[in-house]
């Protein structure tokens, strides 16, 4: 059976010592399959410096992390 997915369409931007910006039309699901909430309905900002407090999310670490 196939199931109804939506058109998924996102930009990835990887800020310069700092988190990845997604921007678009999409999903974050955990390992569970489970769709996160996000704060914007377009965009998300995802911790590449694996310091979060809020992971998959950025909550700032990479600012203690990298030196600017």
């Amino acid at each position: 059976m196939e199931q109804n997915k939506k058109r998924v369409s996102a930009i990835l931007n990887l800020i310069d010592k700092g988190p990845l910006k997604v921007e678009g039309n999409f999903t974050i699901s955990g390992p569970d399959g489970k769709a996160f909430e996000l704060d914007s309905a377009n965009e998300a900002f995802l911790c590449v410096c694996g310091h979060s407090a809020k992971k998959p999310f950025c909550d700032g670490s990479h600012k203690k992390t990298f030196i600017k």
